[in-house]
């Protein structure tokens, strides 16, 4: 299924992958892209979706309103309304709602561990509590605070309550599940984001499994769901794995 509406903004759609065999009963998975809030399109990451749906999972992929035209959190608004969307309709594609999870790379882990961490959004969009049982965040974001950078800066700056917008900040210890993925040499959304928010989390007790790929950037650990860069590090199966294991 390709440009499903889930809201009725133009960016708010979805498209639906599922796997190509299998009876149903798939857990659900929604991935989340990146683009520094104010870039991304789904149909450039069909492959990332199909990677995952091969590994038995019905995929979600939403588009989401970006910068300028929308400041933070409206991302984060359209991405629970995203989830709500795939809860009422994966069973009819063959989806087990019950174990939904959420992931994302960079921007997109950013709105997954928000979605997973901070209640009040998916309640929002009238999701049951626990409704997600665990999340993955690649390359992501979580503790990045002071605002020193261009991106940070024009998408969170307006805010008066900056803590607030930190994935970080909502850690507690019924939160889900999380697998959290990094490159060593990332310059770009730096690793201590990912041993932060991990360490925290088990602080808490919650089941984290943190992976720190030496000589990964800040797109490998996303590029090596795809065929021609999984030797790179086994992030496919190690995320899939976690997440098929936690969702229930």
């Amino acid at each position: 299924m390709r440009g499903v509406s889930y809201g009725d903004h133009p960016r708010q759609r979805l498209d639906v992958y599922v796997p190509a065999s299998g009876a149903g009963g798939w857990p659900v998975l929604l991935f989340f892209y990146g683009g520094a809030w104010n870039s991304g399109r789904r149909k450039d990451y069909g492959w990332a979706a199909r990677a995952l749906a091969a590994q038995g999972f019905l995929v979600v992929t939403p588009d989401y309103r970006l910068h300028p035209e929308v400041v933070y959190p409206a991302f984060l608004e359209d991405g629970a309304l995203a989830v709500r969307w795939a809860i009422e309709h994966a069973p009819r594609l063959g989806g087990d709602p019950a174990r939904l999870s959420l992931a994302g790379h960079s921007a997109g882990a950013y709105i997954a561990a928000m979605l997973a961490l901070d209640p009040s959004y998916l309640a929002a969009a009238d999701v049951a509590p626990g409704a997600v049982k665990a999340f993955a965040g690649l390359s992501g974001p979580y503790a990045f605070l002071p605002l020193d950078g261009a991106i940070s800066t024009r998408t969170f700056g307006h805010v008066d309550d900056l803590p607030t917008t930190q994935p970080i900040g909502f850690v507690h210890a019924g939160a889900p599940a999380a697998f959290l993925a990094t490159g060593e040499g990332d310059h770009t959304v730096r690793p201590r984001n990912t041993r932060k928010l991990a360490k925290a989390l088990r602080e808490v007790g919650v089941v984290v499994e943190e992976q720190v790929y030496p000589g990964l950037d800040h797109a490998a650990p996303l590029l090596a769901l795809s065929r021609p860069f999984r030797r790179k590090a086994p992030v496919l199966d190690q995320m899939t794995g976690f997440l098929k294991a936690h969702a229930g």
